[in-house]
């Protein structure tokens, strides 16, 4: 009998999360390439979808992770023992916050963070409404499924949590909605899977307002736009917005996986009294991830990376002009590329990935492509990246214009 290959036990004993997986079989990764098993080099504008933002094993991410494995891995459950690098991460990353966001709570993904913070903004108010916005992604754990107003993929798995209202990002009327029953309004400051739609009018600034005036909770999903992405360390310091929680993940752990409840100290420990263990994670905090995050930050901190956000967000529009190009969207390097027409999107994405360039779809755009590369290309990089990029689009072009 036959040996089965790699991808037939990957497609047979690996669960998988859709019928057509990139199932690009990988060797080994370095700063922005991936490498496949046959040797072949694939540039990285995807990032794992805004992870990798100081590209692949950066020396900086992974000197840490094996100076924490030398002295200890797991030892208790989240919030029982005192452990170095929870510390060190927290206090780093209250020092570059407002004052009032001064205190992390640790999970392990973005989605759980969504879920802690349902909970937290119920257990404040003592209301039980959570509002959010229309086209929005924040994760696929029940709770988090809830702020999905897509039912084609929230409606096999009905019922799910109830009290969830939904409003349009960038309608200022629909702020309205927000009332005295709302405990919390969750919101991507930069949309992501909607094809990227950056705040307009202020948006922001009215939400802020609008929460203030009825006492809801302002949380700011900055899961995909943390961590220099959008050209500044949080969006919500680009847009001059400060929430009342902030969800962390994604590029906070360099490659490794970890998320963060951020608030002010007394909103965060209410989940220690009434009940106790309001909130509780076994692997959250782990030191070794909490070690790459803090090397993570310390990183981005202490360069030029996220300055240089701008001036390679510029490169890319400018050079990203195509006949079937209609337009491109973005804040820093979170950028989504809209065709013309929807049947060009595919044959760019499959003839990007056969000239080495990683490109993504988004769940709610399907006109548009993803572009999250990691923040550190250099320029050479970037243009030789464009180009194969550049040829794909061509070729999507091309192949229509013949029949």
């Amino acid at each position: 009998m036959q040996a089965l290959s790699k991808r037939d036990l990957f497609l047979s004993h690996v669960g998988q999360t859709s019928t057509f997986p990139l199932a690009l079989e990988v060797s080994k990764a370095e700063g922005v390439f991936i490498y496949d098993t046959q040797g072949k080099k694939y540039f990285d504008l995807n990032s794992g979808i805004s992870v990798s933002s100081l590209g692949h094993r950066h020396p900086a991410v992974t000197s840490a992770i094996k100076d924490q494995l030398d002295k200890y891995l797991h030892t208790m459950v989240y919030g029982e023992h005192i452990q170095s690098p929870q510390i060190k991460f927290a206090q780093l990353l209250k020092d570059n916050l407002d004052e009032s966001l001064d205190c992390v709570y640790y999970l392990n993904s973005g989605s759980e963070v969504i879920e802690a913070a349902m909970k937290l903004a119920k257990r404040a108010t003592g209301r039980r409404e959570i509002i959010a916005c229309r086209h929005a992604y924040h994760g696929s754990t029940q709770g988090a499924e809830s702020l999905r107003s897509d039912l084609e993929y929230s409606g096999a798995f009905l019922p799910l949590i109830p009290g969830v209202k939904f409003i349009e990002y960038n309608n200022e009327e629909d702020l309205k909605k927000i009332g005295s029953r709302t405990a919390a309004v969750i919101a991507e400051p930069v949309q992501a899977e909607a094809g990227v739609i950056p705040p307009q009018n202020d948006y922001l600034k009215k939400l802020r307002a609008r929460c203030h005036e009825m006492n809801a909770l302002l949380v700011l999903d900055e899961i995909q736009t943390g961590f220099g992405r959008t050209g500044q360390l949080f969006a919500h310091q680009k847009y001059e917005v400060i929430p009342d929680l902030m969800c962390i993940g994604k590029a906070m752990g360099g490659g490794m996986p970890i998320g963060g409840l951020v608030g002010h100290h007394e909103l965060i420990n209410l989940f220690a009294k009434k009940p106790d263990l309001g909130h509780i994670t076994t692997f959250g905090g782990h030191p070794v991830v909490c070690a790459a995050a803090y090397a993570t930050l310390q990183t981005l901190l202490a360069s030029d990376i996220i300055s240089g956000v701008s001036t390679k967000e510029k490169i890319i529009k400018s050079k990203l002009q195509h006949p079937i190009i209609k337009e491109v969207r973005s804040s820093g390097l979170m950028m989504a590329v809209e065709l013309t027409k929807r049947k060009y999107l595919k044959h760019v994405v499959n003839k990007a990935m056969d000239n080495g360039v990683i490109v993504d779809y988004f769940l709610f755009n399907n006109r548009s492509f993803r572009l999250a590369p990691p923040l550190i290309y250099q320029e050479d990089e970037l243009h030789e990246a464009l180009d194969r990029l550049l040829e794909a689009i061509d070729y999507a072009h091309k192949k229509y214009e013949k029949k």
